[in-house]
């Protein structure tokens, strides 16, 4: 027996929904039509539903303006079977992605909505529209042979991170016509995403980036040779910094511009060196400062063998072609600071460290670098600086603390503006020796807003003065915080950085996360000539499992008040802060490495606050986790304390402890004549 199939609507459908695009004399184009040169590239340019590039063809496509004169592309797709509008994964949102971070063709394709989705993504990552409308639109036959119809109407934007959210619920294509699109586009931006649905879509796109990532150094690892570890990283820092673009200044390179030409001046090393110089430009940083970043990528840009043509192409335009692929709808939606996160850590791994060296190369978490940043007291008028800045980390941190209090506490729009230029330019310094992870430092300020004024590439201990490395490079810089996850293996662990920085400095905040075995013994002269000029105000111990996918390293945060010394009935807070309120693990097919699973957010604000103000400010800790005590100035080993156990044994404990220890120890000796009978053969 012959089993009938279901016809599909789809041409009825598409007669009804373009028949009410005509009545209301909107302007739209079909499948075959241009809408605009930049859309149409970008669809193009993507990946099709089926694979491969190309063949991005929206049954339908408008672009329309609102009153504040915003363009709004408008994407449509159509189906004729029943059930097919939308598949949406547990978490409510629209699966266009595998469990493997690849994507899901079988839904792109077969679901209105999820194909609508996909174009609105192609344009997100390759065009400067940044708020699309993804529309789906299926139906069926009843039994009566009438044909039934739904609509999903869904927001595609950087806000949502590409993922879409639901609008609300439509009958027909009216909310697009003139005289209700303003109240449709108020609809749409009264949206919101609850903070948890936020962090779930964050974390969703984290574990794509790390896929990507891994991808992205596999894929060039394996086909493309001669490419050393610096190389790789350069490529990447170029190739985003050169797709960046600054509206209405710099076009953002695109992958058609590179010709893979072997004459001077004009192969495709040379167009994205001339990109880049036109971005840094822009970006009005110090020449020196612009001259040191185009040094450090010229060398590997405009290498022979990587602008050399095989089969049309060149090795450069091919490794650009697939970073830009693979990571750039997570840079262009302003994903920036997760983005920059995992891509440190990745790219961390491609650098060509000695063990030891790779050890010392330890990422701080986001939240832990806040956490430091708002121990050492950072607001809008701090001045802040890391001796061994990595990837730049703590100074994003810090540099995201200082604008959040100038938009809070600044009320006119030009004041603001020249504080937000002043406190990228001006307020922050770091300092780091290794050239690869110096240039992520750059690219990590640059991506996160532009701080990278005074990123040094030298060494903080034998080559660096106080002085601003660029543009006032007369001046002190007028440190007053700073906050440092230094190399262990330095010498005290480090300490010899807190050492020399607190040493420059007249007043201030510092916090240090550091080895726990600085505080008991290995900096205790270090420690003592801190202490000879500057008050060690709290002792933190940090969780075990801090640095996933690291051995596990015990660290303590110290934070000192500078340029006060430390006397011996001074109170230090030491808190035992083991129990952050995160779970963690370090499985690689883990949905989330890290949960809050215990007020952690909470926990982090009343570690600040007991530093700050006290023991009034207990509620989620014990007063058997939170301890003030004194230390000895001149000790130096003795900032791991933790609280006194005053309470004294009953007879019964006493009595129970001797009868353990005799137990054991009768256990041990007769374990003992047993090894020694088989020895004897018996």
């Amino acid at each position: 027996m012959v089993k009938n199939s279901v016809q599909s609507v789809e041409p009825n459908i598409a007669d009804l929904a373009n028949g009410w695009l005509k009545k209301y004399k909107l302007d739209y184009k079909l499948e075959q039509e241009s809408l605009n040169a930049e859309i149409d590239k970008a669809l193009n340019d993507y990946y099709s539903k089926n694979g491969g590039t190309g063949g991005n063809r929206p049954d339908a496509k408008l672009l329309l303006q609102d009153k504040n004169l915003e363009y709004y592309p408008i994407l449509i797709e159509y189906k004729g079977y029943k059930d097919k509008l939308v598949k949406l994964d547990t978490n409510g949102q629209v699966e266009n992605k595998t469990a493997k971070n690849e994507p899901n063709y079988k839904n792109i394709n077969s679901y209105a909505v999820n194909g609508a989705v996909h174009y609105a993504n192609a344009l997100l990552h390759h065009t400067s529209y940044t708020d699309i409308i993804a529309i789906g639109m299926t139906g069926h036959r009843d039994e009566f042979g009438k044909i039934q119809y739904q609509i999903g109407v869904y927001y595609v934007s950087k806000k949502n991170l590409g993922a879409g959210q639901k609008v609300g619920e439509f009958t027909d294509f009216s909310f697009l016509t003139p005289g209700n699109f303003d109240s449709f586009i108020e609809q749409v931006e009264s949206l919101s995403l609850t903070q948890e649905e936020l962090d779930k879509l964050k974390e969703k796109r984290e574990q794509e980036i790390t896929a990507s990532l891994t991808k992205l150094n596999n894929d060039i690892y394996q086909h493309e040779k001669g490419l050393g570890e610096n190389d790789r990283v350069y490529l990447v820092a170029a190739s985003i910094i050169a797709t960046l673009g600054i509206p209405g200044k710099v076009a953002p390179l695109e992958k058609d511009e590179l010709k893979s030409l072997e004459e001077e001046g004009n192969t495709d090393g040379d167009i994205i060196l001339r990109k880049i110089k036109a971005f840094l430009k822009e970006k009005q940083l110090p020449q020196a400062k612009k001259d040191l970043i185009i040094r450090t990528l010229q060398n590997t840009l405009t290498s022979e063998n990587i602008n050399k043509a095989e089969n049309g192409e060149s090795q450069l335009k091919r490794v650009f072609t697939k970073i830009v692929d693979d990571l750039g709808i997570y840079y262009k939606i302003g994903l920036t600071t997760d983005f920059t996160g995992k891509l440190f850590n990745e790219m961390y791994g491609w650098l060509g460290f000695s063990q030891d060296k790779l050890n010392d190369v330890v990422l701080t978490p986001s939240y832990v670098a806040t956490l430091l940043v708002k121990l050492a007291r950072v607001d809008k008028d701090s001045y802040v600086w890391d001796f061994a800045t990595g990837s730049a980390g703590l100074l994003v941190a810090a540099m995201n603390e200082m604008l959040i209090d100038a938009k809070n506490s600044i009320n006119s729009p030009d004041e603001l503006a020249k504080k937000q230029a002043k406190i990228k330019a001006e307020q922050l310094l770091g300092i780091e020796l290794l050239p690869s992870v110096y240039m992520l430092a750059i690219l990590n300020m640059i991506l996160m807003g532009d701080g990278s004024s005074n990123i040094l590439n030298k060494d903080s201990l034998t080559d660096f003065d106080g002085k601003y490395g660029f543009g006032k490079t007369n001046e002190k810089f007028p440190a007053n915080a700073f906050i440092l996850n230094p190399p262990y293996s330095a010498s005290g662990n480090g300490m010899n950085f807190v050492e020399k920085a607190l040493g420059m400095m007249n007043r201030g905040y510092a916090a240090i996360i550091i080895q726990n075995s600085a505080g008991s013994g290995n900096a205790a002269e270090y420690n003592k000539r801190i202490l000879e000029k500057h008050t060690l105000l709290a002792s933190i111990k940090m969780p075990i499992d801090l640095f996933i996918g690291k051995a596990s390293v015990q660290t303590h945060i110290y934070v000192f008040r500078v340029n006060e010394a430390h006397k011996k009935d001074d109170i230090v807070k030491f808190i035992d802060f083991s129990n952050d309120g995160y779970t963690r693990s370090n499985r690689k097919k883990a949905s989330c490495n890290l949960r809050d699973t215990d007020n952690a957010k909470e926990r982090y604000e009343e570690v600040v606050n007991l530093v700050r103000f006290g023991k009034n400010k207990l509620h989620y800790f014990t007063e058997k986790e939170y301890y003030e005590g004194t230390i000895d100035p001149k000790n130096g080993a003795d900032w791991n304390q933790s609280k006194p156990n005053d309470a004294i044994p009953t007879l019964t404990e006493f009595k129970k402890t001797v009868a353990n220890f005799l137990a054991w120890e009768v256990s041990a000796v007769l374990k003992q004549q047993a090894k020694e009978e088989d020895c004897l053969g018996k």
